[in-house]
């Protein structure tokens, strides 16, 4: 449906377009966990939608339904905890520790694979627990509960998005190819929000949204960050080089910060500045692939390196 012309436009609309999903999380006066199951379910609607409406089958075949369930599952917890970061601790340091999911699968790449982490990766650990480090201070004992809770939300947030996407790529190998990414994506959407709503019973939260701009900003965020973000970042990845597409969807942590300043009043010292800055060249670094296919358009990721959903 698309093809190479604009892939890169398409690929940074699609990351600005997702940077701003904290930003209709904090705006929003759902419940967490209510707001996610809104997110997933009209999301995952809409985007099954879409998938029959360019005529494609929507139905899977019974070896690929638990890899779905698996990542469905990972996503929900995703966004279970990332909600609950970005109340604790803001729109742009949530998103950076999610985004620290490249280094839990740079583990599972060698632990499963073998395959061993390239140089960049290995200075890439490091350089990320530096910048969390200046971004959270040194001594943890001076934190609020809530900060460090957030923090540790925003970890178990990351370890959930690299199952979401590990379990995306055993749903694409168990079915040879079959299907688009889209439909895999859709249909995990669902189940996540099935996932979310069991939660609910525990959590003591409702599915009740409540009210009409609660509607309004949920409707906001399912659309542009599960619907629109993902078709136009998924477009044009086979059609725009991994180098360049590791450093555009920096884009989404980095504006991210921008939002929380600028949008939601969060101010920033100049350590914590450079902690994020350092901590966003370790997650380019931690997620390049080998450097034999970096520049190859439409290469096949590795296990270690599967192609990111946006969050």
């Amino acid at each position: 449906m698309f093809g190479p012309r604009h892939a890169v436009l398409r690929l940074v609309a699609g990351a600005v377009m997702i940077s701003f999903s904290p930003v209709w999380v904090s705006f929003t006066s759902a419940d967490p966990t209510t707001s996610a199951f809104y997110r997933l379910a009209i999301g995952g609607a809409l985007l099954l939608a879409f998938v029959r409406w360019r005529g494609e089958r929507i139905w899977i075949r019974p070896s690929l339904i638990g890899a779905v369930v698996i990542a469905g599952t990972c996503f929900a917890f995703d966004l279970f905890f990332w909600h609950r970061s970005i109340l604790f601790v803001g729109a742009g340091i949530s998103t950076l520790l999610a985004n620290f999911q490249v280094f839990i699968l740079t583990a599972v790449a060698f632990v499963l694979y073998r395959q061993r982490p390239g140089a960049g990766q290995l200075i890439a650990i490091p350089l990320a627990l530096l910048g969390l480090m200046l971004i959270v201070g040194i001594d943890w004992s001076v934190l609020t509960p809530e900060y460090r809770l957030g923090v540790v939300f925003g970890l178990l947030t990351a370890v959930s998005y690299a199952g979401y996407i590990l379990g995306l790529q055993l749903a694409r190998v168990r079915g040879g190819g079959a299907g688009s990414p889209m439909r895999d994506v859709a249909l995990a959407s669902l189940a996540g929000a099935v996932v979310l709503a069991v939660l609910t019973l525990f959590t003591g939260e409702s599915l009740r949204i409540p009210s009409v701009r609660d509607a309004f900003l949920l409707t906001g965020y399912s659309i542009s960050a599960t619907v629109l973000g993902w078709v136009l970042i998924s477009s044009s990845l086979a059609h725009v080089s991994t180098t360049r597409v590791g450093l555009i969807l920096l884009l989404q942590p980095t504006l991210a910060f921008a939002w929380d300043v600028l949008l939601l009043g969060r101010g920033f010292t100049a350590i914590e500045a450079l902690g994020a800055a350092i901590a966003l060249v370790a997650i380019y670094l931690g997620s390049r692939r080998d450097t034999r296919a970096a520049d190859t358009p439409g290469s096949l990721p590795g296990p270690g390196a599967p192609e990111r959903p946006p969050r």
